[in-house]
């Protein structure tokens, strides 16, 4: 056995192969975003809503590219703020960019509950939206709260009710075509009156958000059978297949419905279902919808909530938010605290907004790790790992750019409200002279739970 195989004692488990990682993360990148979104992307560029996805596509390609390096190359480094410790030895730094990826994960939470609370919850429930974002998100707040563990046996169950979803819509548009009445023109039409290169570049912002969460799958570095093989080839072929989907229902959905009802409505594929004639219960249909948004929603605020108890056990963030349940061993302050944020963002913007945050957000983690992968070209490793040409993290970080040009005021004002927040949290922290918990006196959260 390779010297590499051995592992401490306290090293995690490798029992992630390739296909459970494929799915994992096709599970994190597919599903809310399109279901909620596809709508306003129409709004934007009209029919041809599937050129900014595959634009948006290409531009998640490439910072995957740098992933696959950084995650190959240090297999047992977890996340973006690692690497651009190693990269840029700026504690400060590497704090932002972790601190980016928690709030881009509240942002995301509050943002799903926005799409939850919208028309596909309305056949099931005559309620305000407010009201049922906040109580989804107590909901998830309590599920959280409870030590819920989300396997990969659950994980693939979900990925596959999501992508029934999508593929329900393009059966629909096939379907549809038998009547005669499918507009196959329509996906190559763009709104009228508009310059089509601004509007892809800004209609593509939206669609960069439903490829995001590829980027959490650098967690599972340790945990990955062969990585240096496994992880590119996952994380390319989920990326991949999640493309090919998102774009045949687009084309499906531009084929069934006109381009102004996709827009105006929160539930886009509910009503390109109801219009194809198939004979899909609508309240199984908008039950699908639900699931994977509920599913991205507690997924990304168990991220989130560990991510703040990581923090502040590392000295980084109020060592409060490192307190756990007796019993359950889960971080009920970190719960508490990023939920309370949760509800406070949903009600400053819309699904879209919000949406066009969280991208923000992660367009500055995506730049430091593009970054970071030119850097550390100069530290050279032993183990062969993947590499990616220089030109792909050059043009990963100019993609980045680019999208960053297209935000609003509003957005740069709400991020940056945010990240000022992080800073001072940062030096109230520093300030106080803080330590890390260390685990001589503390367990971590599921260490107990059986």
């Amino acid at each position: 056995m390779k010297s590499s195989e051995h592992q401490p004692s306290n090293a995690l488990k490798r029992a992630v192969n390739g296909p459970m990682l494929l799915l994992f993360i096709l599970g994190d990148v597919l599903g809310a975003g399109v279901y909620a979104l596809a709508g306003t992307i129409a709004g934007e560029v009209g029919g041809a809503v599937w050129v900014p996805l595959l634009i948006a596509l290409c531009f998640a390609l490439l910072t995957a590219g740098s992933y696959a390096e950084l995650v190959t190359k240090y297999p047992h480094a977890g996340a973006s703020a690692v690497f651009a410790g190693k990269a840029f030895n700026s504690p400060l730094l590497s704090f932002l960019v972790g601190f980016c990826m928690l709030a881009a994960g509240v942002t995301s939470a509050a943002g799903l509950s926005v799409a939850f609370a919208g028309d596909y919850l309305a056949p099931f429930i005559d309620i305000s939206p407010n009201i049922a974002a906040l109580v989804f998100l107590v909901i998830i707040a309590l599920l959280n709260a409870r030590g819920i563990k989300e396997s990969l046996t659950a994980n693939v169950v979900m990925t596959v009710i999501e992508v029934s979803g999508l593929l329900l819509v393009v059966l629909a548009g096939a379907w549809f075509f038998r009547s005669g009445h499918a507009d196959i023109g329509r996906a190559l039409e763009f709104k009228a009156g508009i310059n089509p290169t601004l509007a892809v570049l800004s209609a593509a912002l939206l669609a960069f958000y439903s490829y995001v969460g590829f980027e959490t799958s650098a967690n599972l570095a340790e945990e990955i059978r062969d990585v240096r093989k496994t992880y590119p080839r996952a994380l390319f072929g989920a990326l991949l297949i999640a493309g090919a989907i998102y774009m045949a229902v687009a084309i499906a959905a531009a084929a069934v419905m006109p381009v102004e009802r996709l827009a105006t409505s929160s539930a886009p594929l509910l009503e390109v279902v109801k219009a194809s004639g198939l004979g899909i219960p609508p309240l199984l249909f908008a039950f699908i919808a639900l699931v994977a948004v509920a599913n991205g929603a507690l997924l990304t605020m168990i991220m989130s909530s560990r991510l703040a108890y990581g923090m502040a056990r590392q000295g980084l963030l109020p060592q409060a938010l490192s307190r756990v349940l007796p019993q359950r061993r889960t971080p009920w302050v970190a719960i508490l605290a990023t939920t309370a944020v949760a509800i406070v963002l949903t009600l400053t913007g819309s699904l879209a907004t919000l949406a066009q945050t969280v991208v923000l957000l992660l367009l500055f983690v995506f730049i430091s790790t593009n970054l970071a992968v030119l850097v550390l070209r100069r530290d050279v490793v032993e183990a062969k790992h993947f590499r990616v040409p220089t030109w792909v993290p050059v043009l990963a970080i100019a993609s980045c750019l680019l999208l960053l040009t297209q935000q609003t005021a509003d957005t740069w004002l709400r991020a940056g409200a945010m990240l000022l927040v992080g800073v001072l949290m940062y030096a109230l922290t520093r300030a106080g002279g803080l330590r890390p918990v260390t685990n001589d006196n503390f367990q971590a959260p599921g260490e107990s739970e059986g």
